[in-house]
């Protein structure tokens, strides 16, 4: 099922801690059991790779519910009901949420921040929209943010290499293997062949000084789909140079028939598509430049210590 959102997880969490102080693995496994989540779903990640998301989730739950003095943290790592938690739980609300722990002055201060000095009723946040409250937390927030960013730069990527030269084109493919970590030290590690190639090989990079170890690259600027016969003939062309190594990129895709066709042969033959391609400029850097950064911050629990 899909992961609760973590307004949904706040009557849970509040639940789980009835039982007394519980830890954060203790609630993650009480409430992963409560919603019946499959092992998929719990190893499930967030776009940055750095924390689950169904983790994730509750901890913010508990942020909230701790920002409405409805639970507390006696130790490090621990969790527990205040007086006014358990008093919420014998109301037996159907729901908790940013608009239930609104009634709560501090929770009212929690959401405005140290800044507000003077009292306001709670402003419209990210959390809030057209009158609805909005169930994202704001990790799920920023990463939606960085996704839709990304998806832009990827399509303008595209846009961009289809008006590209071919001869461009090709030392784009060369210089994006070098930035990936491939070829050796030596200053012609990767090299442009062009027209002048053996069979349609229209680059080449040495993984070593004497070319022992060398990857032949193809690059085609393609609207349509690269079909078996291309790949057939670049395995014949690689064949030619006792190579070993290939890579085909292409600004389009490959079909069904050339991705089974590379992947049963014996030489290897990385296809990389369009899509995949400008994703690979982004992550190493290769006609792209960055233009804002944000470093986002959380307690050092180990500062914090008291012995």
């Amino acid at each position: 099922m899909p992961i609760p959102d973590f307004q949904s997880l706040m009557l849970p969490v509040l639940r789980d801690l009835s039982h007394g102080e519980r830890s954060g693995q203790e609630t993650i496994d009480a409430l992963a059991k409560e919603f019946a989540l499959s092992e998929e779903d719990l190893a499930q990640r967030l776009p940055s790779g750095k924390q689950t998301t169904f983790t994730n989730r509750i901890a913010w739950a508990k942020s909230h519910l701790k920002g409405a003095g409805l639970v507390e943290s006696p130790r490090r790592g621990l969790y527990r009901l205040t007086d006014r938690g358990r008093k919420v739980l014998q109301e037996d609300p159907p729901r908790l949420s940013i608009g239930y722990l609104s009634q709560f002055p501090e929770y009212v201060a929690f959401r405005q921040g140290p800044s507000a000095t003077e009292e306001k009723s709670p402003t419209k946040t990210a959390f809030e929209t057209s009158g609805s409250i909005e169930a994202r937390t704001p990790d799920d927030l920023l990463e939606d943010g960085y996704r839709q960013l990304r998806t832009a730069l990827i399509a303008e990527i595209r846009e961009r290499i289809a008006l590209m030269p071919p001869s461009a084109f090709e030392q784009l493919v060369v210089d994006l293997l070098l930035a990936m970590g491939y070829g050796g030290p030596q200053e012609d590690s990767g090299l442009v062949v062009g027209k002048g190639g053996d069979e349609g090989i229209d680059g080449l990079i040495k993984e070593d000084r004497l070319g022992l170890e060398t990857i032949y690259v193809q690059a085609k600027r393609w609207q349509f789909g690269v079909g078996r016969p291309e790949i057939q003939r670049f395995a014949g062309a690689l064949q030619g140079q006792r190579a070993r190594k290939g890579v085909f990129i292409t600004t389009s895709s490959f079909t069904r028939e050339a991705q089974s066709y590379a992947a049963t042969i014996q030489t290897t033959i990385v296809l990389v598509d369009g899509a995949q391609l400008a994703e690979l400029m982004i992550d190493h850097g290769v006609g792209v430049t960055p233009v804002k950064q944000y470093e986002i911050k959380r307690i050092d629990s180990d500062y914090f210590i008291l012995e």
